[in-house]
Protein backbone atom coordinates (compact mmCIF):
# COMPACT_ATOMS: atom_id res chain seq x y z
CA UNK A 1 0.00 0.00 0.00
CA UNK A 2 2.91 2.07 0.79
CA UNK A 3 4.61 1.34 -2.35
CA UNK A 4 1.61 2.61 -4.25
CA UNK A 5 1.15 5.89 -2.64
CA UNK A 6 4.67 6.41 -3.36
CA UNK A 7 4.11 5.54 -7.01
CA UNK A 8 1.10 8.11 -7.13
CA UNK A 9 2.74 10.58 -5.67
CA UNK A 10 5.57 10.38 -8.04
CA UNK A 11 3.50 10.17 -10.78
CA UNK A 12 1.52 13.45 -9.55
CA UNK A 13 4.93 15.11 -8.94
CA UNK A 14 6.02 14.29 -13.01
CA UNK A 15 2.64 15.57 -14.33
CA UNK A 16 3.51 18.65 -12.80
CA UNK A 17 7.02 19.49 -13.50
CA UNK A 18 5.95 18.15 -16.82
CA UNK A 19 2.97 21.09 -16.92
CA UNK A 20 5.49 23.66 -15.08
CA UNK A 21 8.19 22.95 -18.19
CA UNK A 22 5.41 23.41 -20.77
CA UNK A 23 4.09 27.00 -19.24
CA UNK A 24 7.60 27.88 -19.50
CA UNK A 25 8.76 26.44 -22.50
CA UNK A 26 5.51 27.53 -23.80
CA UNK A 27 6.23 31.49 -22.93
CA UNK A 28 3.63 31.43 -20.52
CA UNK A 29 4.69 34.49 -18.28
CA UNK A 30 4.48 36.26 -20.99
CA UNK A 31 1.50 35.19 -22.65
CA UNK A 32 -0.34 35.61 -18.72
CA UNK A 33 0.93 39.52 -19.17
CA UNK A 34 -0.79 39.63 -22.02
CA UNK A 35 -3.88 38.05 -20.52
CA UNK A 36 -3.71 40.48 -17.23
CA UNK A 37 -3.79 43.81 -19.95
CA UNK A 38 -6.01 42.32 -21.73
CA UNK A 39 -8.45 42.01 -19.52
CA UNK A 40 -7.90 44.95 -17.07
CA UNK A 41 -8.53 46.75 -20.91
CA UNK A 42 -11.71 44.81 -21.45
CA UNK A 43 -13.14 45.33 -17.51
CA UNK A 44 -14.11 48.68 -18.25
CA UNK A 45 -15.46 48.10 -21.74
CA UNK A 46 -17.54 45.51 -20.52
CA UNK A 47 -18.92 47.31 -17.61
CA UNK A 48 -19.76 50.48 -19.80
CA UNK A 49 -21.65 47.43 -22.23
CA UNK A 50 -23.10 45.77 -18.79
CA UNK A 51 -24.87 49.71 -17.58
CA UNK A 52 -26.08 50.33 -20.87
CA UNK A 53 -27.48 46.30 -21.18
CA UNK A 54 -29.26 47.63 -17.34
CA UNK A 55 -30.67 50.94 -18.86
CA UNK A 56 -32.49 49.84 -22.08
CA UNK A 57 -33.36 46.18 -20.69
CA UNK A 58 -33.88 46.99 -16.71
CA UNK A 59 -34.42 50.06 -16.52
CA UNK A 60 -32.02 50.96 -13.96
CA UNK A 61 -28.22 51.40 -13.87
CA UNK A 62 -28.40 49.67 -9.87
CA UNK A 63 -28.12 46.50 -11.56
CA UNK A 64 -24.77 47.39 -13.29
CA UNK A 65 -23.30 48.29 -9.98
CA UNK A 66 -24.14 45.29 -8.49
CA UNK A 67 -22.36 43.45 -11.47
CA UNK A 68 -19.23 45.15 -10.60
CA UNK A 69 -19.69 44.14 -6.84
CA UNK A 70 -20.14 40.46 -8.05
CA UNK A 71 -17.45 40.45 -10.61
CA UNK A 72 -14.71 41.80 -7.52
CA UNK A 73 -16.59 39.91 -4.79
CA UNK A 74 -13.87 37.13 -5.92
CA UNK A 75 -11.34 39.66 -5.54
CA UNK A 76 -9.01 40.28 -2.17
CA UNK A 77 -10.60 43.49 -0.55
CA UNK A 78 -7.04 45.35 -0.93
CA UNK A 79 -7.38 44.85 -4.70
CA UNK A 80 -10.86 45.29 -5.24
CA UNK A 81 -11.38 48.43 -3.29
CA UNK A 82 -9.30 50.58 -5.43
CA UNK A 83 -10.67 49.30 -8.82
CA UNK A 84 -14.02 49.57 -6.86
CA UNK A 85 -13.95 53.33 -7.19
CA UNK A 86 -12.87 53.59 -10.29
CA UNK A 87 -15.43 51.54 -11.84
CA UNK A 88 -17.93 53.69 -9.98
CA UNK A 89 -16.62 56.76 -11.15
CA UNK A 90 -16.83 54.87 -14.99
CA UNK A 91 -20.39 53.66 -14.08
CA UNK A 92 -22.06 56.89 -12.73
CA UNK A 93 -20.42 59.57 -15.36
CA UNK A 94 -21.88 57.20 -18.44
CA UNK A 95 -24.93 57.59 -19.89
CA UNK A 96 -27.36 54.57 -19.79
CA UNK A 97 -28.68 55.24 -23.04
CA UNK A 98 -25.65 55.08 -24.89
CA UNK A 99 -26.87 52.21 -27.47
CA UNK A 100 -24.71 54.25 -29.81
CA UNK A 101 -20.75 53.27 -31.54
CA UNK A 102 -19.04 53.57 -27.77
CA UNK A 103 -21.01 50.25 -26.93
CA UNK A 104 -19.88 48.81 -30.07
CA UNK A 105 -16.61 49.48 -29.32
CA UNK A 106 -17.11 48.61 -26.07
CA UNK A 107 -17.89 45.09 -26.81
CA UNK A 108 -15.39 44.68 -29.38
CA UNK A 109 -12.13 45.72 -26.52
CA UNK A 110 -14.33 43.61 -24.22
CA UNK A 111 -14.23 40.46 -26.58
CA UNK A 112 -10.35 41.11 -26.77
CA UNK A 113 -10.08 39.56 -23.14
CA UNK A 114 -11.96 36.65 -24.63
CA UNK A 115 -9.50 36.34 -27.15
CA UNK A 116 -6.53 36.52 -25.00
CA UNK A 117 -7.93 33.70 -22.80
CA UNK A 118 -8.08 31.55 -26.19
CA UNK A 119 -4.26 32.52 -27.10
CA UNK A 120 -3.61 30.57 -23.83
CA UNK A 121 -4.94 28.36 -23.95
CA UNK A 122 -4.23 27.20 -27.21
CA UNK A 123 -0.59 27.24 -26.18
CA UNK A 124 -1.30 25.03 -22.89
CA UNK A 125 -3.24 22.06 -25.12
CA UNK A 126 -0.51 22.66 -27.55
CA UNK A 127 -3.32 23.38 -30.21
CA UNK A 128 -2.87 25.15 -33.83
CA UNK A 129 -5.62 27.22 -34.62
CA UNK A 130 -7.49 26.64 -37.72
CA UNK A 131 -10.29 28.47 -37.59
CA UNK A 132 -11.26 31.77 -39.34
CA UNK A 133 -10.27 34.88 -36.79
CA UNK A 134 -13.54 36.60 -37.58
CA UNK A 135 -15.63 33.47 -36.80
CA UNK A 136 -13.47 33.69 -33.46
CA UNK A 137 -13.81 37.30 -33.13
CA UNK A 138 -17.53 36.95 -33.45
CA UNK A 139 -17.56 33.52 -31.00
CA UNK A 140 -15.80 36.26 -28.27
CA UNK A 141 -18.51 38.83 -28.89
CA UNK A 142 -21.31 36.33 -28.28
CA UNK A 143 -19.53 35.23 -25.50
CA UNK A 144 -19.31 38.93 -23.87
CA UNK A 145 -22.81 39.34 -24.90
CA UNK A 146 -23.74 35.99 -23.02
CA UNK A 147 -21.84 37.02 -20.45
CA UNK A 148 -23.55 40.19 -19.64
CA UNK A 149 -26.85 39.14 -19.65
CA UNK A 150 -26.21 36.17 -17.17
CA UNK A 151 -24.19 38.90 -14.61
CA UNK A 152 -27.36 41.42 -15.08
CA UNK A 153 -29.80 38.30 -14.57
CA UNK A 154 -27.35 37.25 -11.16
CA UNK A 155 -27.32 40.52 -9.97
CA UNK A 156 -30.73 41.44 -10.09
CA UNK A 157 -31.70 37.84 -7.81
CA UNK A 158 -29.37 39.26 -5.36
CA UNK A 159 -30.77 42.37 -5.54
CA UNK A 160 -34.14 40.97 -5.24
CA UNK A 161 -33.34 38.11 -2.73
CA UNK A 162 -33.20 40.58 0.54
CA UNK A 163 -36.05 41.92 -0.56
CA UNK A 164 -38.33 38.88 -1.05
CA UNK A 165 -36.42 37.85 2.48
CA UNK A 166 -37.80 40.97 4.22
CA UNK A 167 -40.90 40.59 2.72
CA UNK A 168 -41.28 36.73 4.03
CA UNK A 169 -39.23 37.73 7.81
CA UNK A 170 -42.38 40.05 8.58
CA UNK A 171 -45.25 37.23 8.09
CA UNK A 172 -42.48 34.77 9.71
CA UNK A 173 -40.17 36.61 12.00
CA UNK A 174 -38.56 33.04 12.58
CA UNK A 175 -36.49 33.69 9.35
CA UNK A 176 -34.53 36.44 10.59
CA UNK A 177 -31.71 34.12 12.45
CA UNK A 178 -31.16 33.37 8.91
CA UNK A 179 -30.63 36.74 7.33
CA UNK A 180 -26.72 36.04 7.69
CA UNK A 181 -27.49 33.09 4.45
CA UNK A 182 -27.98 36.62 2.35
CA UNK A 183 -24.51 37.26 2.39
CA UNK A 184 -23.41 33.52 1.85
CA UNK A 185 -25.40 33.29 -1.39
CA UNK A 186 -23.89 36.49 -2.56
CA UNK A 187 -20.79 34.82 -2.51
CA UNK A 188 -22.18 31.53 -3.63
CA UNK A 189 -23.29 33.41 -6.81
CA UNK A 190 -19.89 34.80 -7.15
CA UNK A 191 -18.42 31.35 -6.79
CA UNK A 192 -20.56 29.60 -9.00
CA UNK A 193 -20.20 32.32 -12.54
CA UNK A 194 -16.35 31.85 -11.79
CA UNK A 195 -16.50 28.14 -12.03
CA UNK A 196 -19.33 28.30 -15.36
CA UNK A 197 -16.63 30.99 -16.98
CA UNK A 198 -13.57 27.68 -16.14
CA UNK A 199 -15.46 25.02 -17.62
CA UNK A 200 -16.83 27.15 -20.83
CA UNK A 201 -13.54 28.77 -21.04
CA UNK A 202 -11.31 25.28 -21.15
CA UNK A 203 -14.35 23.42 -22.64
CA UNK A 204 -15.37 26.01 -25.89
CA UNK A 205 -12.25 28.59 -26.62
CA UNK A 206 -9.14 26.49 -27.12
CA UNK A 207 -9.15 24.72 -30.36
CA UNK A 208 -10.32 20.71 -30.38
CA UNK A 209 -12.45 18.95 -28.16
CA UNK A 210 -12.24 17.50 -24.62
CA UNK A 211 -14.48 15.55 -22.50
CA UNK A 212 -15.33 17.02 -19.35
CA UNK A 213 -13.11 14.74 -17.21
CA UNK A 214 -10.37 16.14 -19.35
CA UNK A 215 -10.42 19.55 -17.67
CA UNK A 216 -11.90 19.05 -14.31
CA UNK A 217 -8.77 18.87 -12.70
CA UNK A 218 -7.21 21.96 -13.96
CA UNK A 219 -10.53 24.07 -12.94
CA UNK A 220 -10.18 22.29 -9.44
CA UNK A 221 -6.59 22.86 -9.32
CA UNK A 222 -7.48 26.84 -10.99
CA UNK A 223 -9.83 27.22 -8.14
CA UNK A 224 -7.68 26.05 -5.17
CA UNK A 225 -4.46 28.58 -6.27
CA UNK A 226 -6.63 31.49 -7.22
CA UNK A 227 -7.80 30.99 -3.37
CA UNK A 228 -4.70 30.89 -1.79
CA UNK A 229 -2.68 33.18 -4.43
CA UNK A 230 -5.86 35.52 -3.23
CA UNK A 231 -5.26 35.22 0.37
CA UNK A 232 -1.26 35.64 0.02
CA UNK A 233 -1.44 38.52 -2.27
CA UNK A 234 -4.26 40.35 0.32
CA UNK A 235 -2.31 39.50 3.60
CA UNK A 236 1.03 40.63 1.57
CA UNK A 237 -0.61 44.18 0.49
CA UNK A 238 -2.65 44.36 4.06
CA UNK A 239 1.44 43.75 5.61
CA UNK A 240 2.89 46.11 3.34
CA UNK A 241 0.36 48.89 2.51
CA UNK A 242 2.62 51.50 0.47
CA UNK A 243 5.26 49.49 -1.50
CA UNK A 244 2.98 50.18 -4.58
CA UNK A 245 2.40 53.70 -3.83
CA UNK A 246 6.33 54.41 -3.14
CA UNK A 247 7.24 52.70 -6.74
CA UNK A 248 3.97 53.70 -8.96
CA UNK A 249 2.51 57.16 -6.92
CA UNK A 250 -0.48 57.58 -8.46
CA UNK A 251 -1.06 54.72 -10.57
CA UNK A 252 -0.30 52.08 -7.42
CA UNK A 253 -4.28 50.83 -7.48
CA UNK A 254 -3.60 50.07 -11.20
CA UNK A 255 -0.82 48.43 -10.80
CA UNK A 256 -1.96 46.20 -7.98
CA UNK A 257 -4.83 45.25 -10.18
CA UNK A 258 -2.58 44.50 -12.51
CA UNK A 259 -0.06 42.13 -10.96
CA UNK A 260 -2.71 40.73 -9.53
CA UNK A 261 -4.72 39.49 -13.05
CA UNK A 262 -1.10 38.82 -13.47
CA UNK A 263 -0.98 35.97 -11.30
CA UNK A 264 -4.09 35.37 -11.89
CA UNK A 265 -3.72 34.77 -15.41
CA UNK A 266 -0.77 32.55 -14.69
CA UNK A 267 -2.36 30.06 -12.65
CA UNK A 268 -5.90 30.30 -15.39
CA UNK A 269 -3.05 29.27 -18.20
CA UNK A 270 -1.25 26.62 -15.35
CA UNK A 271 -4.94 24.85 -15.02
CA UNK A 272 -4.64 23.80 -18.46
CA UNK A 273 -1.28 23.04 -18.75
CA UNK A 274 -1.88 20.74 -16.03
CA UNK A 275 -4.83 19.07 -18.54
CA UNK A 276 -2.70 19.09 -21.00
CA UNK A 277 0.22 16.88 -18.79
CA UNK A 278 -2.27 14.50 -17.69
CA UNK A 279 -3.46 14.15 -21.17
CA UNK A 280 0.15 13.58 -22.02
CA UNK A 281 0.39 10.83 -19.52
CA UNK A 282 -1.82 8.74 -20.22
CA UNK A 283 -1.00 8.90 -24.17
CA UNK A 284 2.25 7.73 -22.72
CA UNK A 285 4.39 4.27 -24.58
CA UNK A 286 4.01 2.25 -22.17
CA UNK A 287 7.59 1.17 -22.38
CA UNK A 288 8.38 4.51 -20.75
CA UNK A 289 5.92 4.82 -18.30
CA UNK A 290 7.17 3.08 -14.81
CA UNK A 291 5.50 0.41 -13.74
CA UNK A 292 2.91 0.38 -10.64
CA UNK A 293 4.39 -1.39 -7.75
CA UNK A 294 2.83 -5.05 -7.27
CA UNK A 295 0.48 -5.37 -4.09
Amino acid sequence: MAMQLLYILRLCGRVVIDAYDHFTSADGWAIASHIALSILLALFPFLILVTSLAASVFGSTELADEVARLLLDTWPDEVAAPIAREIRAVLTTTRGDLLTISVALAIFFASSGIESLRIGLNRAYGMAEKRYWFLLRLESIAYVLIGAIALLAMAFLVVLGPLLFNAASRFAPALLPFEWNITVARYAVASTALIIALFVAHKWLPAGRRKVAEIAPGIVATLLLWLVGGMVFGSYLAEFPNVYVSYYAGLASVMIALVFLYLTASIFILGGELNAAILRARIKPAGDAEPMPAQ
